[in-house]
């Protein structure tokens, strides 16, 4: 295939339709796994989106908030029809006809007959082998870095590029099918119950209204040179709420094109009533009927372009596809907007103000994400397969149950949340943001920050709710003041305001979330545009407040908390105990951190007086002092207790002889924010080089990446572990960029190249998991720590 100038050279490729003949699969039967059919998702951040794979059916519906719907939709299809001198054809543009032998009477796409691309946020479909002509799609949603508006809406542009290669011309037509889906998108359980699943995690009922289709009717619009059809429901109630809304599809008449429509038919029949008369001659019945839908009853709607192109010229032609539920709604009662909102109003009626939007910018957004991403793409010391992932694990970020909502005084930009996956159905855990977040920080600075300030809202909160513990049965209040909860809590609740959603284990007793928090913060206000200060001054008291309660567990009082011997870090499973060089290594930098802080603090008064304490400035400057005297001791103590002549021991008290790839986390975050050592440079390049040894190179031949831990021949402490044999994509991107920052950019890219490949070779893309096993598995897709490789782009381009 002769590449396409128009594709980067450096996007994602897979012939269009082929399978994968192994597949890795979920390691635990009540994890997600859809297979390996999934490709770039479509739509804005927190609109919901909808995925479209490599096969060419449209089969990922996120269009409820946090909600995840993995079902083919055959009715939601293009299709092409092309008369030449020879003859006519007719293909739907899916590899695969419905299981369920609906639309019997059409034809579906070759298998193998072209190539899918992606780079997010644009992906492209290149129909080769089948056409006389030369077919292209590239389809994309309006996000670029620092949009705090377009990137929100929910719409995707397919642009159609159709060149004759040959010396006589030749009549097309395109077609786009899309069934009423409008009311199928919001939980029919109002008060789902709470289950505890094998893994210990808590999960809660979600039945879709799917297929309830009452009602739904389509409208066929003639907009000046606008025309499409708007799919809609009877609204039932007098206030909109989650669910209500439109659907848009839509192209653009012009006197070079004919247009036909058919606003309404059936898509649980043979699919006759559309396909004959497009199959013959590439047209529609240009029938119109609003009727709405029985009881029972499917409808779709279908329009389509029909033009002849002449020899060695070119074409294009735009579809667009909007949507417009404007509510997400968490537990019942509990409704937020949309951020799109804001710019297209919350009545559910504005998807044809989307579609004018879209066929008015369509061209400039498509700029703007050129102008985006060029500057890396074009950069030389970047291998290809890194500027590639680099750009499609941002696919988050519109497929991970992303909430997005309205502007308030107090949140400019919206509140914002990315779900750990969707096995673990809560929002932003502070434990995985510590390097899944870079990607969000480097990009959208402003929404990172609003996350964070969502934390220190919470950290002095109470809830005394007991539960009970998944891991060990224990019981447990939710919420303790002082105490960073580990996520902002989940769609079935109330985000931002319920937080530590997650049971599995009792987070008011992990070791590292207190110090994440305090090293987020800094982070965001060193590495982002301008020296935000008030930022700063927002999250002072719960900076002070949750250090102080970490503090507590320094039960000898020798100046570093200890690990309580049951799971207590980000590690989940794996039992640390005494002091630990991983926990005890982010306490240190944590205070150094906020030390830093308390500085530019004083230096710089609040412009909000309410936020400035009583007797400034010295209640800081006593803070400070007492974070002194801790980090006093804590150095004195952690290198000499910890450190075996080769690497740095998991804890004092277990007696492990582990290699724990992750131990000098703290270290990673000390050099990245400027901050003093945690341990000395030769003790920290001694130690990553044992890592890269053990738990890398001699784990199963560094075929797989870096194990969590093991012994120093690579061999497992314990044949039976979970967390410590697992290879985990985020951590792994953390390391390398750790070794970049140490001077040891081979091994950090060979270690990134490594995880990569394993993602997309293994049928992975776009749902990357938490984990993989050596034996073919995964855990945990659709995972937030993978855009930690914008951590390594941060180091190697210092964060520009």
């Amino acid at each position: 295939m002769t590449p396409n100038p128009e594709i980067p050279y450096c996007a994602w490729k897979r012939p269009i339709g082929k399978g994968w003949d192994k597949p890795y699969t979920v390691r635990y039967a009540s994890n997600l796994d859809d297979g390996a059919w999934h490709g770039m998702p479509l739509g804005g951040m927190g609109a919901g989106c909808i995925g479209r794979s490599t096969k060419g059916d449209f089969n990922l519906w996120h269009l409820d908030g946090g909600e995840h719907i993995f079902k083919s939709l055959a009715p939601c299809q293009f299709s092409v029809f092309e008369h030449t001198e020879d003859g006519t054809q007719a293909y739907a543009l899916s590899t695969e006809a419905p299981e369920d032998n609906t639309l019997s009477r059409w034809s579906w796409y070759p298998k193998e007959k072209g190539m899918y691309s992606a780079l997010f946020p644009r992906s492209w479909y290149e129909y080769q082998g089948v056409f006389a002509t030369s077919i292209t799609c590239e389809q994309f949603s309006p996000i670029w870095s620092e949009s705090y508006m377009e990137a929100s809406y929910p719409i995707v542009n397919f642009n159609w590029k159709i060149r004759n290669p040959t010396d006589k011309p030749i009549t097309l037509s395109i077609m786009l099918t899309w069934q009423n889906i409008v009311g199928w998108f919001t939980n029919a359980i109002k008060s789902p119950t709470i289950k505890v699943r094998d893994d210990g995690s808590p999960e809660y009922e979600y039945q879709p209204k799917w297929r309830d289709s009452t009602g739904n009717y389509n409208e066929w619009i003639q907009d000046h040179f606008r025309v499409g059809c708007i799919l809609n429901r009877i609204q039932p109630h007098e206030q909109v709420q989650e669910g209500d809304g439109q659907i848009a599809i839509a192209t653009v008449a012009n006197p070079s094109v004919e247009v036909f429509y058919q606003s309404r038919w059936n898509p649980d029949g043979d699919g006759a009533e559309v396909w004959d008369s497009f199959a013959a001659d590439g047209s529609l019945s240009d029938k119109q009927d609003e009727t709405p839908a029985d009881p029972g009853e499917q409808i779709a709607c279908a329009i389509a372009v029909r033009f002849t192109i002449k020899p060695g010229q070119t074409k294009e032609i735009p579809f667009t596809l909007a949507w417009d539920f404007p509510i997400t709604e968490f537990k019942q009662g509990i409704n937020y907007y949309r951020r799109y909102t804001d710019f297209f109003g919350r009545n559910a009626n504005n998807s044809w103000s989307m579609v004018r939007t879209a066929l008015k910018h369509g061209d400039w957004w498509r700029e703007k994400i050129e102008a985006w991403q060029n500057p890396i793409l074009q950069k030389e010391d970047l291998p290809d397969w890194f500027k590639m992932a680099l750009f499609n694990e941002l696919y988050l970020l519109t497929d991970g149950g992303t909430l997005w909502t309205a502007a308030t005084e107090d949140d400019p930009v919206g509140q914002f949340g990315v779900l750990e996956c969707m096995d673990y159905r809560w929002y932003e855990s502070l434990d995985v943001r510590l390097y899944g977040s870079f990607g969000l920080m480097i990009l959208w600075s402003k929404l990172d920050k609003s996350v964070l300030e969502a934390f220190a809202r919470a950290i002095p909160h109470h809830d005394d709710t007991p539960r009970i513990v998944g891991y060990d049965r224990s019981s447990a209040i939710r919420k303790e003041g002082g105490a960073t909860p580990h996520d902002l809590g989940a769609p079935n609740e109330h985000p931002w305001e319920e937080t530590n959603y997650t049971s599995y284990q009792d987070c008011n007793q992990w070791k590292d979330l207190p110090s994440d928090f305090v090293l987020q913060i800094y982070r965001d206000y060193l590495l982002t545009p301008g020296e935000d200060n008030n930022f700063l001054w927002e999250c002072w008291d719960s900076i002070t407040l949750t250090l102080a309660y970490l503090k507590k567990f320094d039960r000898d009082n020798d100046g570093i908390p200890e690990n309580s011997g049951a799971p207590d870090q980000t590690f989940d499973d794996w039992r640390l105990k005494g002091v630990s060089t991983y926990c005890g290594g982010l306490w240190i930098a944590a205070l150094e951190a906020a030390v830093q802080i308390g500085k530019i603090l004083i230096a710089n008064p609040p412009m909000n007086p309410n936020l400035q304490p009583e007797n400034f400035p010295e209640v800081i400057e006593t803070q400070i002092d007492t974070y002194n005297s801790w980090l006093h001791q804590s150095r004195s103590l952690y290198h000499d207790t910890l450190w075996n002549g080769e690497y740095y021991r998991l804890d004092t008290e277990s007696g492990s002889n582990a290699v724990m790839a992750d131990q000098l986390c703290g270290q990673f975050y000390a050099r990245l924010l400027g901050l003093p050592d945690v341990v000395e440079e030769k003790y920290t390049k001694a130690t990553l080089n044992k890592i890269y040894d053990a738990c890398f190179l001699k784990f199963h031949d560094g075929k797989y990446g870096i194990a969590n831990g093991v012994l120093p021949d690579g061999s497992p402490v314990n044949p039976d572990d979970t967390h410590p044999l697992e290879v985990w994509t985020g951590i792994n991107f953390g390391i390398a960029a750790f070794m970049i920052q140490m001077g040891m950019k081979k091994e950090g890219f060979r270690v990134t190249e490594t995880v990569v490949n394993q993602v997309y070779e293994n049928g992975l893309q776009f749902r990357t998991p938490e984990a993989i096993t050596a034996v073919g598995t995964f855990r945990a897709s659709h995972y937030l720590r993978a855009m930690a490789i914008w951590g390594i782009y941060g180091v190697l381009c210092g964060w520009e």
